[in-house]
């Protein structure tokens, strides 16, 4: 297949919701441009929602173009409005020790220059940020923000309100000193990057550029990478491989060509013969491997998902030879636990800690073998369950019927 240009495969792939001039096209296939993705440090990691943000500027860097990622020092302490409500305000000292985190992983995962906004902002006074920046913005054009509109009826501060005129302070500063030109973010930051670029055409009278993509979510309109409430990090150590590994297994099939396209350096032609094999047996989950496999191994290495892989098959087979108590205990992270102390009788076990409803329940379920203890067949109803049957004298995997599983921790 021909071949297609930087900006034609990040359309193709979906990568595209705005941009702020057509003249960005070409500028965007010639290489050589200088650009910038920001995040604030509202946690010491990235999580999952930030990657797609991460991944354009890699093909952008491959394509010959320079990142810069800027960790927002000083827009962290005052949080970029939400749609519905104020965020929290978090204190310097962990604004500091996020930096610190986010900069290291940037730096290890991605390879990018990190830069910190704190340390040009730190020292501009009120009466200068009056002056200098804030006569260049007009409240109706900030008011008409779709953030900001969102929040006028519930209510926002004049601190949220002002951020747009930090961001776009960034924005100016990285132009005069580091000629970098283009912004790039998702969708949400549209307002925000519009506004560096007025402020630079006010200020300087010359053009910078800004692109969009759009924010990865699933077919409900879900934020990719929410799971339960809880983000997916990026960080192996708050989120195990084999928990990306199985949210990525579990995606659903309506959107998962789309996220190998968004989320993944295959090709075209790759992506076009996973989605043939994924239509004709999508009960392989080939497609969800596919991804599973090119997310883990850009994040934590090739070994890690081949350790995930490995969790993920033994857990599913129920041949637990090789795996560690650790591993056992990841990979069931998300399954119903019980405490063992000392010795219990099996019937017992089953009954108290409401893997079955009844004594009858349990002994039906022993005679017919739906009950395993880590991958053995249990009959004998009296068997003293205790730390020798279990794996490094630590855990159990106990099995009802073919899907109910329970892991049982000795104490």
């Amino acid at each position: 297949m021909e071949k297609m240009s930087l900006y034609d495969e990040l359309k193709w792939r979906g990568l595209v919701q705005d941009i702020s001039s057509p003249d960005l096209i070409d500028k965007l296939n010639k290489g050589g441009l200088t650009f910038y993705i920001g995040t604030d440090p509202t946690a010491d990691s990235m999580h999952i929602g930030h990657y797609s943000s991460f991944l354009i500027s890699k093909r952008l860097a491959q394509h010959g173009h320079h990142p810069i990622l800027l960790v927002g020092g000083a827009t962290g302490l005052i949080g970029d409005p939400k749609p519905n409500a104020e965020r929290p305000m978090i204190t310097k000292e962990e604004v500091e020790h996020n930096i610190q985190g986010l900069k290291k992983q940037a730096e290890d995962i991605f390879g990018f220059e990190v830069v910190n906004n704190y340390d040009w902002t730190k020292d501009i006074n009120v009466l200068d940020f009056l002056r200098d920046y804030g006569k260049f913005f007009n409240i109706g054009y900030m008011l008409a923000k779709d953030k900001v509109k969102s929040r006028l009826e519930s209510g926002i501060t004049y601190a949220e309100f002002s951020y747009m005129i930090l961001q776009a302070l960034d924005f100016l500063y990285l132009f005069e000193n580091r000629n970098c030109t283009l912004q790039v973010a998702g969708s949400d930051q549209w307002g925000n990057i519009t506004s560096g670029i007025e402020l630079i055409r006010k200020k300087l009278d010359k053009e910078a550029y800004g692109m969009v993509m759009p924010l990865v979510t699933d077919s409900q309109g879900k934020k990719f990478g929410k799971t339960e409430g809880n983000a997916l990090w990026l960080d192996k150590n708050k989120t195990s491989s084999y928990e990306l590994y199985q949210y990525c297994i579990g995606l659903e099939d309506s959107m998962i060509i789309t996220y190998l396209k968004m989320l993944t350096f295959l090709t075209q032609d790759e992506i076009m013969d996973i989605e043939k094999q994924h239509i004709e047996c999508p009960e392989k989950r080939i497609a969800q491997k596919a991804l599973a496999k090119a997310i883990i191994t850009d994040l934590h290495g090739e070994e890690e998902y081949d350790k995930a892989e490995k969790i993920s098959q033994a857990l599913f087979s129920g041949d637990l030879t090789g795996l560690s108590a650790k591993d056992i205990m990841l990979g069931m992270k998300l399954v119903p636990s019980i405490n063992i102390k000392g010795e219990v009788k099996l019937l017992d076990l089953l009954v108290d800690n409401g893997i079955c409803s009844s004594r009858r329940e349990a002994r039906e379920m022993l005679s017919s073998n739906a009950i395993s203890i880590n991958n053995e067949k249990m009959t004998d109803e009296n068997k003293i369950i205790d730390k020798t049957m279990a794996i490094e004298g630590k855990v159990l995997v106990i099995r009802k019927g073919k899907k109910k599983q329970f892991l049982g921790i000795i104490e």
